[in-house]
């Protein structure tokens, strides 16, 4: 899926590449990749970007870090004791996971306020394909690409080229941004069939969601330009600007549709040609911003890029190669999405043409993905995103063992506030949409309707959230052929399960049938992805104490306490319903998380007990 309006993205993580203009790459403990405490080569790492958002964000989705340090310029004991344990891991992670909750908020902000002026029926429909469009087009043809082979690639340049790779830093910016400009390029010229493509529209309708997407279909450069540089910035260990920076997007589209708003006076129909003009320029100037703002945080970093055109025989040719798997698994997402998108907007525009109260089409799907992904893209992302240099560390080392414990630790950790989260869509979804998609032109029926896909979209975030950090596991491996042939489980009975819900459920029902339809794929590919795996780094080693502290018990004893704890948190929002959506949300929340926090203890749910273990020492301090 992609990422629907705007790019919260999976972002990832680069400290001083050395070779690189600007500070020379040390090993300090405040820039080396989490890692344990031993001597390693430099730590690669790959990785697709969100693969989501209902197209939506993923939207959505959503691009990942990467880091890595020079290794051999440090004397051996020095590097051992300047790697960091798992409080880096962890403190890393918190940094991360801060600026993409503030950029979650805004975006909800964002989301509420193009809902409010569009609503859910054929306008919204138009504006969310246009908007999705620039993401799935970058994902799929560069896009992964480049999260999954850019920083591997420069980490051995800097390893094997005399001048530490700036040259060839320069030589893979130059030759991603020519591609990237060509894409953009043809985007534009195309985008009557690319809309065309996604949807069945026809008239006014197809017209105004063809001008919408020239407009937005720019973004696709900026897009680009934003992972390249915030790659780079990620391995000169600069967290912060690539999470952060997106809140800048969010609040020039919250703007440009306040704008919207006060000049259209709420008026409902289509759009005119200057609202059409004022959404599709504000929208992109959003992304634009974004980009952007990286330049001071680059620039403070000491990187300057110098282009360079001299392309034959520079080594160019094995990044392509290796990104062609990720390129595969991309196309292979987008199929499924791209079912999806034109069943959706199929349904929509029977839905407005049979007078269906609520709207049943692509928006209100886009909506519900977008708001399910958040916990996913808060907790596992950040985490993963700080486990993965050690993850390809270990790798490059041999010592799968290490591998498979920080496969298990993510899984584990990550489960402890994902399957919460579940309970909390599950029991709490008709509050939860309220609270955020309540507004202007959404009614009370569309609230129903999101609020059974989210439902629906619920127990997949457990494996949408396994299935991440499993993948991130292969990649640190450096192989993204198996997960291409992986994710064709998912990929195929997510668009074969989305058609006979197509076919079979009742109009009202039918895309509710395709968010439960991506819940049972995200299972079977969680299923067969860890199978793989497992075997892939061999028997697991401990004793029977760590041998049962598996991911797969902790998800059940999460499993087992979070159903009474839906069941208190249903009961308490119902109680307080009177007050309103945001007191019932609040209410339910407070139940379920006590609940849990019960149950902790005596389900030996050491990744909550610990957690709160923490806390409470801080508090104290």
């Amino acid at each position: 899926m992609g990422d629907p309006g705007g790019r919260l993205h999976q972002h990832g993580a680069v400290q001083g590449l050395p070779g690189l203009p600007g500070p020379p790459v040390t090993p300090h403990a405040d820039t080396r990749p989490p890692g344990p405490a031993r001597e390693t080569g430099p730590a690669r790492e790959t990785g697709p970007a969100r693969e989501t958002g209902p197209a939506p964000e993923a939207a959505a989705p959503p691009v990942l870090p990467a880091q890595t340090t020079a290794p051999a310029q440090t004397p051996a004991p020095e590097r051992a004791a300047a790697a960091p344990g798992q409080g880096s891991v962890l403190r890393s992670g918190a940094l991360m996971a801060a600026g993409s909750i503030v950029s979650r908020a805004t975006g909800f902000v964002r989301s509420a306020v193009v809902l409010a002026a569009l609503g859910t029926g054929l306008t919204g429909d138009g504006y969310a394909v246009a908007n999705t469009v620039p993401n799935i087009l970058y994902m799929l043809l560069i896009g992964g690409a480049l999260n999954a082979v850019f920083v591997p690639e420069l980490v051995r340049a800097a390893k094997e080229h005399k001048d530490g790779g700036a040259a060839y830093t320069d030589r893979l910016l130059t030759a991603c941004t020519a591609a990237l400009l060509l894409l953009t390029a043809v985007a534009v010229v195309a985008a009557p069939m690319i809309v065309s493509a996604y949807t069945g529209y026809t008239g006014a309708q197809a017209s105004t969601t063809v001008a919408l997407a020239r407009f937005c279909l720019p973004q696709i450069l900026f897009y680009g330009l934003f992972t390249l540089l915030g790659q780079v910035l990620n391995a000169r260990g600069r967290f912060g600007a690539m999470m952060w920076t997106p809140i800048l997007n969010n609040l020039v589209i919250i703007g440009a549709f306040g704008l919207f708003l006060y000049v259209s006076h709420g008026s409902g129909g289509g759009l005119t040609a200057d609202e059409t003009r004022l959404l599709g320029l504000g929208t992109t100037a959003g992304i634009v911003l974004q980009a952007l703002a990286l330049l001071p945080s680059l620039r403070a970093a000491g990187f300057r890029w110098r282009p360079r055109f001299d392309w034959r025989g520079s080594g160019l040719a094995r990044p392509l190669r290796n990104a062609g798997w990720l390129v595969m698994l991309v196309l292979t997402n987008q199929i499924g999405y791209w079912v999806v998108t034109r069943l959706s907007t199929t349904v929509g525009r029977h839905a407005e043409a049979a007078g269906l109260a609520g709207g049943a089409g692509y928006t209100a799907y886009s909506n519900a993905y977008q708001l399910w992904i958040v916990p996913q893209g808060i907790v596992t992302v950040s985490l993963v995103t700080a486990l993965t240099p050690r993850m390809s560390s270990a790798a490059t080392d041999g010592d799968l063992g290490a591998v498979r414990r920080d496969v298990s630790y993510a899984l584990r950790s990550s489960a402890a506030l994902v399957v919460p989260a579940t309970a909390v869509f599950a029991a709490l979804a008709p509050w939860v949409m309220g609270a955020v998609f309540e507004y202007g032109r959404t009614t009370a029926a569309d609230i129903e309707v999101m609020a059974g896909m989210l439902m629906a979209f619920a127990p997949g975030l457990i494996a949408f959230s396994g299935q991440y950090v499993l993948s991130r596991g292969f990649y640190a491996l450096s192989d993204t052929r198996t997960p291409f042939f992986l994710n064709l489980v998912i990929a195929g009975l997510w668009a074969a399960l989305s058609v006979a819900a197509y076919l079979v459920l009742p109009l009202r029902w039918a895309v509710t049938g395709m968010a439960g339809a991506y819940s049972l794929a995200l299972f079977a590919g969680l299923a067969v992805t860890a199978y793989t795996l497992s075997r892939r780094l061999g028997p697991r080693a401990g004793g029977r104490t760590e041998r049962r502290a598996t991911a797969v018990h902790t998800h059940l004893r999460l499993l087992l306490a979070c159903l009474p704890a839906g069941a208190a948190g249903h009961a308490a929002a119902r109680a307080v319903d009177r007050f309103g959506d945001f007191a019932a949300v609040g209410a339910g929340t407070a139940a379920i998380a006590s609940v849990v926090v019960l149950l902790a203890r005596p389900l030996r749910l050491t990744e909550i007990t610990d957690l709160l273990d923490s806390l409470r020492r801080k508090i104290g301090r």
